[in-house]
């Protein structure tokens, strides 16, 4: 199955990559055992998920471009714009 044409397994694998960091800063978290490097961490670590969101939703709207019309991608965009906004 080849990853460019199956937009599914690329972001499955965006997916897998964010969860691999998150869990490797936690660990480090635990190694390194202060609270400002912990918060730098986290902060670091909440710049990652709203690029991950954004890239996986890139993705899945690159694979329904041809199946879905411009208004819903339109609104489907809009919506992964809001749930960034909200979640800040």
């Amino acid at each position: 199955m080849d990853p460019h044409e199956n937009p599914v397994l690329l972001m499955s694998y965006l997916r897998v990559i964010g969860a691999g960091v998150e869990i490797a800063a936690a660990i480090l978290m635990l190694r390194i055992n202060t609270i400002e490097a912990a918060l730098r961490i986290n902060a670091v670590l909440g710049l990652l998920g709203p690029v991950v969101l954004i890239a996986v939703s890139a993705l899945g709207l690159w694979g329904l471009v041809e199946r879905v019309s411009l208004a819903k991608l339109v609104i489907i965009l809009c919506g992964s714009v809001l749930i960034i906004i909200g979640t800040r």
